[in-house]
């Protein structure tokens, strides 16, 4: 197997691997609902899924999104440098692109499911062409830049919050948690997505609400940017070779992440803890990287691991099945479980969710290329029914 094999494989196998902790982390939101996944005293949790969910907080969420996220950089660098190659205009196809996303992303989040990421993917599409011709240390400045930045701010935040700046109202929070219960349980497919579109406990005049939207491509740009230095620094191409830098930065980053991450729990009654929770969840993605890629250095033929691959081959069609399989699950017009299960039983539903997710995509690839889903995105994206870029022949010259 070549280097280059390796590294594709690798890459794969990082994305199918981030999948598993996305679903995991998800399956709160799929039982409790995103506003009610924080709030777990509404549904009398018991001691055992309180303690599992403190294990959710600290090895899972915020600790897997992220490497979607850096991969998410890597593959424009990637895809950039592939279109190049074939004398094709790059920012026309990112572009595309990033509609598609947009689309699937808006269909996602108003049909199914509120905790879509497709839709803000495609809005950072845009925002990130800014980088996409930058120097390599360019990236890597403003990676770090940004990454301060906001850790400065939450700390600010952290120390200065009186109560009175929150996002979410308290009086309208009791009132909604009892009528998601009801409507997400029971309730008809266009009575919960009524209730999700439509209702909200936000407070009517949050400026937190607005400074975070106007500023979130900022607050989530370092690790788009990282992805993209790492790409253009070539790491991940030849893993024989990096194999010490892979075992190195996951000895160091993994302990660091989780130990950062804890102590929010250790201490929930101090606010600069959420500063160290913040610091934690990226840390331990990028640790959480490297373990895979070390897992690949080592040439270990793993069936695991080829698994994994399939998954992140098709892991745009797999993260919308999650949603579609969890919300028959847990929505009233499926089997209703929606804040009966309890976390414990939720992390087995999801490694089986996931497990079987495995087996159907590696006997899927037999047969296919790509997933429904991303040959969608490739025929959109480059305007071709092959789904494969048209290279730009040169002109013949004229006598």
């Amino acid at each position: 197997m070549t280097n280059m094999t390796k590294r594709v494989n690798a890459i794969d196998g990082i994305r199918g691997f981030s999948l598993l902790g996305i679903l995991l982390a998800n399956l709160l939101i799929f039982q409790y609902g995103i506003w009610g996944k924080d709030e777990l005293e509404f549904y009398s949790v018991s001691s055992a899924d309180s303690f599992f969910n403190i294990i959710l907080h600290i090895a899972v969420e915020e600790s897997f999104m992220p490497i979607f996220t850096f991969l998410f950089g890597y593959s424009m660098i990637m895809m950039k440098e592939s279109l190049e190659n074939k004398g094709l205009k790059v920012k026309r196809y990112f572009v595309r692109r990033s509609v598609f996303l947009l689309v699937i992303g808006w269909i996602h989040s108003t049909f199914l499911w509120e905790g879509d990421i497709l839709f803000f993917y495609g809005l950072m599409g845009f925002f990130l062409l800014l980088f996409l011709n930058r120097k390599k240390t360019t990236l890597l400045v403003w990676g770090i830049i940004l990454f301060s930045l906001m850790a400065l701010l939450l700390g600010i935040g952290a120390f200065i919050d009186e109560g009175n700046t929150g996002i979410v109202d308290a009086k309208k929070l009791g009132p909604y948690m009892e009528k998601t219960i009801d409507v997400y349980g029971e309730g008809t497919y266009l009575e919960i997505m009524h209730h999700r579109n439509n209702e909200a406990p936000i407070e009517e005049d949050s400026y937190l609400l607005f400074f975070l939207v106007l500023f979130a491509p900022f607050f989530t740009a370092p690790m788009f940017l990282f992805g993209m230095y790492v790409a253009k620094k070539k790491i991940f191409l030849n893993p024989l070779k990096e194999k010490r830098l892979y075992q190195y930065a996951a000895a160091w980053l993994i302990p660091l992440g989780l130990g950062l991450k804890a102590i929010y729990h250790i201490f929930p009654e101090y606010s600069w803890t959420e500063v160290s929770n913040t610091l934690g969840g990226p840390l331990l993605s990028v640790g959480y990287i490297f373990a895979i890629a070390y897992l690949y250095s080592r040439a270990l033929n793993w069936p695991i691991l080829k698994m994994l691959e399939s998954v992140g081959k098709l892991s745009m069609t797999n993260y919308l099945m999650q949603t579609v399989i969890c919300t028959t699950i847990f929505y009233g017009y499926g089997l209703g479980q929606f804040g009966k299960m309890g976390v414990g039983a939720s992390i087995i539903l999801g490694f089986a969710i996931f497990g079987l997710q495995m087996w159907i995509s590696h006997y899927y690839l037999k047969y296919f290329r790509y997933g429904p889903i991303e040959k969608l995105n490739r025929i959109w994206t480059h305007f071709s029914f092959n789904g494969r870029p048209k290279e730009k022949r040169p002109k013949e010259k004229t006598a």
